[in-house]
């Protein structure tokens, strides 16, 4: 792949990259008067990566991340090819896919959570319409912690449209709303499933609702009525995951 390079800093970012796809690192920027634990650590998981490794000042590393916040590291890297579309990413699939659905997110520090909690879970893809969604930008790619590296992240024209499309794929399209009448922790999510959660407040749009196989709530003990978006995504994942497991 011919693509320019770029930069990844801090710790987080860089060590997926380290863990996820090592041989597309060019170089590891380093700041040798930082020789804490962390610091130490991932020098010797970069060099256990036969990494390279280049030691340079905190403003030199500023420079090149174009922030302050790199915590001493950052890395020159290759991009890293990611599937194409949603069909190729399913036929790769070797495994029941686990979706994660997002309607009507707007909030890039919402996106980048929900791009983190797909990661940790181990979702297989992040879906989104592009009309009522947010793009990949700085303050997402900060927020997910590396997972907006690795997390593919479709926005799709027509959602709907893209829901009877999995369904034709016979993956199960779960949608999450207050007013359901079974809990999530009354369905079968070991299957092929996609899980599909609205922004807090106004929820899902009426038609990706329809469209959904099931409606299944989170139950809430408290007084609050709905939590956010990227902890309902959690929740979702995490049960999908714990079931699978």
């Amino acid at each position: 792949m011919s693509s320019s390079p770029k930069v990844l800093f801090g710790f987080h970012a860089v060590g997926v990259r380290l863990k996820t796809a090592p041989q597309s690192i060019i170089e590891i920027y380093f700041e040798p008067t930082r020789r804490d634990a962390r610091m130490r650590q991932f020098i010797e998981r970069a060099r256990e990566a036969g990494a390279r490794l280049i030691e340079a000042d905190g403003l030199r590393i500023a420079k090149l991340a174009g922030s302050h916040g790199h915590q001493g590291v950052a890395a020159r890297v290759q991009p890293v090819e990611q599937a194409k579309s949603l069909d190729d990413l399913l036929d790769q699939l070797s495994e029941p896919p686990l979706l994660l659905v997002l309607d009507g997110i707007t909030d890039p520090h919402n996106l980048g959570a929900c791009l983190r909690v797909a990661d940790g879970a181990g979702a297989h893809a992040v879906i989104a319409p592009k009309d009522h969604a947010a793009g990949i930008n700085a303050t997402v790619a900060k927020v997910a912690s590396g997972a907006a590296e690795t997390m593919p992240y479709f926005m799709v024209t027509n959602l709907a449209r893209t829901l009877g499309e999995l369904k034709e794929r016979s993956i199960w399209c779960i949608g999450t709303s207050d007013d359901a009448p079974r809990t999530l922790y009354e369905v079968n999510l070991k299957g092929p499933v996609a899980l599909v959660l609205g922004a807090e407040g106004q929820g899902m749009r009426q038609l990706t609702r329809k469209t959904c196989d099931e409606l299944v709530g989170i139950p809430m003990r408290g007084a609050v009525e709905s939590l956010n978006v990227s902890v309902a995504s959690g929740v979702c994942l995490y049960e999908a995951l714990r079931q699978r497991v």
